[in-house]
């Protein structure tokens, strides 16, 4: 797979074709489809090193799409969103998409978004140092260099926005890490009070991780300061 090939899933011609130029001025490898259906096939066919998706599209929409992907690949998805469509962001980064931007949209933050979500996805195929290997804590068991989470033995499927997330507080763990932090550390940019991604990946989390033995949850929100993976899990 190379690290700059991108797939561009977008019914609007003329969007994709600047959006194209754009990317490729950047240094990116692009595919553009205008159709669901087909941007679906080409996704799971081919190895790219990520996609950028729309909500809207004809036949098979966005979020289906993003569904479908994630029943069978893990590829980094960034996805844009109509402007004030807080649904759609919602459930896109519920079924797992890594990041969004709503349109309109500047090019250069799509980009620094891509860079962002790229940079993460790197950072998991770099073999580990022999101190990090795997990080326990409790019953739960994480391999950085491999995006691997496994509770009692048994694999944990993650997004990489959610292992990153998750990887950030069991390192940290039993200490509040800050909502800041993390928006700083996950997602690659500062904390926007309208932005809900970091709410919606640790909701996420929470129903992929279960509770931990004794019955309490893992991730546990300390409120007006940010999050803390309990030590006890």
């Amino acid at each position: 797979m190379a690290d700059n090939s991108l797939l561009l899933i977008d019914d609007d011609v003329e969007l994709t074709e600047l959006l194209a130029d754009y990317f490729k001025a950047e240094g990116f490898v692009v595919t553009a489809v205008h159709d669901g259906a087909v941007g679906l096939e080409r996704a799971l066919a081919e190895d790219f090193a990520l996609v950028v998706l729309d909500v809207m599209l004809p036949g098979m929409n966005g979020l289906e799409v993003l569904r479908r992907l994630r029943a069978h690949k893990q590829l980094p998805v960034v996805m844009l969103t109509a402007r004030g469509d807080d649904i759609d962001r919602i459930v896109g980064l519920e079924i797992g998409a890594d990041d969004y931007l709503p349109k309109p949209f500047n090019a250069r933050e799509l980009v620094a978004r891509i860079r962002a979500v790229l940079r993460r996805s790197e950072a998991r195929r770099v073999a580990a140092t022999p101190e990090v290997q795997t990080l326990v804590v409790g019953d739960l068991e994480l391999v950085p260099s491999s995006l691997a989470c496994r509770i009692g033995g048994e694999p944990v499927a993650l997004t990489s926005a959610e292992f990153s997330l998750l990887e950030v507080l069991v390192k940290a763990a039993g200490k509040v890490v800050s909502r800041d932090e993390l928006s700083e550390k996950v997602l690659g940019r500062p904390l926007s009070p309208y932005d809900r991604s970091l709410d919606v990946h640790i909701s996420n989390l929470r129903k992929k991780l279960t509770r931990g033995p004794s019955g309490a949850e893992r991730i546990k929100t300390v409120r007006g300061t940010g999050y803390l993976y309990a030590v006890d899990a």
